[in-house]
């Protein structure tokens, strides 16, 4: 009877270590978890930032357009961007832009306006602060964007080009860092 004893201790010996050798096994892989699901959120910010980036520049790209359609309809741009939506200049209805789009980095349908000489907005930039993460591949009209140290120095304006900057005083689209006014 004693020997069956000593086996039975021995049995409850190996299952406290068993038990304990488990709980290590799932505080390792709970950790291991913890890591993976830190990194894939890691990664989902830095995608979810690049695409509010290429929305920003579409966007701002639909306002340097919407500026430059406005100015070729009256040779002056427009003193708020309501105007942009429908042309006070004109008897018939006229749209340069669809809608005043929200800005995807700060979610909000304001804008940083570039102002000309006499308080006529020349181009828009976004209000935010935070650092781009893309800084090239720009296209043309964009290619300053790459000295940017913040989403707000994005800036999509048209602006007239002097006659001796290009032949026969064409009018072109060009990012220019102006006035700010929030």
């Amino acid at each position: 009877m004693m020997h069956i004893r000593h086996r039975h201790a021995a049995v409850v010996v190996n299952t406290h270590c068993i038990m304990g050798f488990t709980y290590i096994a799932v505080l390792v892989a709970i950790a291991i978890m913890g890591t993976v699901l830190g990194a894939t959120m890691e990664v989902w910010h830095t995608a979810m930032q690049r695409e509010k980036e290429r929305e920003l520049l579409f966007i701002g790209n639909q306002f340097r357009q919407a500026l430059g359609s406005y100015y070729h309809a009256g040779n002056s741009y427009p003193l708020k961007l309501e105007d942009l939506l429908k042309d006070p200049r004109q008897p018939q209805l006229r749209r340069h832009l669809r809608k005043i789009y929200h800005d995807p980095m700060t979610g909000k349908a304001e804008w940083g306006l570039l102002l000309g000489a006499h308080g006529e907005i020349t181009g828009v930039h976004s209000l935010s602060e935070q650092r781009p993460i893309k800084t090239s591949g720009f296209s043309d009209s964009d290619v300053d964007f790459s000295a940017a140290k913040k989403y707000s120095e994005w800036t999509f304006s048209y602006q007239i080009q002097p006659a001796s900057a290009t032949a026969g005083s064409r009018l072109q689209a060009n990012s220019v860092q102006g006035l700010k006014l929030k």
